[in-house]
């Protein structure tokens, strides 16, 4: 199992959106620049994370997005399950899925399930603001023009 493109940038939008989440909305073009990602896609991935109750937006000249709930509260399963769907490693260990014919005296299905269960207790016990780096972003720091000291 791969997580896609989709789903790691989902992440990094998330964190960055928690670290500058403030009164004022985040625009995707401050996000897209800080993140390196294009704000075409970057607004595709978006939308899905609205789309789950994970973000809300703002609109007109001053908007932008917010997260919906803290960081405390968004498991990193809940983004990737947005973004990527159920990520069980067969189809027959997801909710819900199709039992083959071979359910119940399949060997594989065992392991199938072990290894779903430790990718949801992974997931699913990691928050936003666990991804958060202890301390604040540093924003790009301006060249100043110095005086000669006399």
């Amino acid at each position: 199992m791969m997580i896609s493109t989709k789903g790691r940038y989902a992440l990094r939008i998330m964190v960055d959106l928690a670290q500058h989440d403030g009164e004022m909305p985040v625009s995707v073009r401050e996000i897209a620049q800080r993140q390196d990602i294009s704000g075409k896609y970057m607004e595709q991935i978006i939308s899905v994370l609205t789309r789950a109750s994970l973000l809300r937006s703002v609109r007109g000249a001053q908007g932008g997005y917010h997260l919906a709930k803290v960081p405390e509260e968004i498991t990193v399963g809940m983004i990737l399950r947005a973004t990527e769907g159920d990520l069980a490693p067969a189809e027959c260990v997801t909710t819900g899925g199709q039992a083959c014919e071979r359910s119940g005296v399949c060997p594989s299905q065992r392991v199938f399930q072990k290894v779903y269960s430790a990718i949801n207790d992974v997931i699913d016990g990691v928050t936003l603001r666990d991804l958060m780096p202890e301390e604040p972003p540093q924003e790009p720091q301006r060249a100043r023009k110095t005086r000669p000291c006399v």
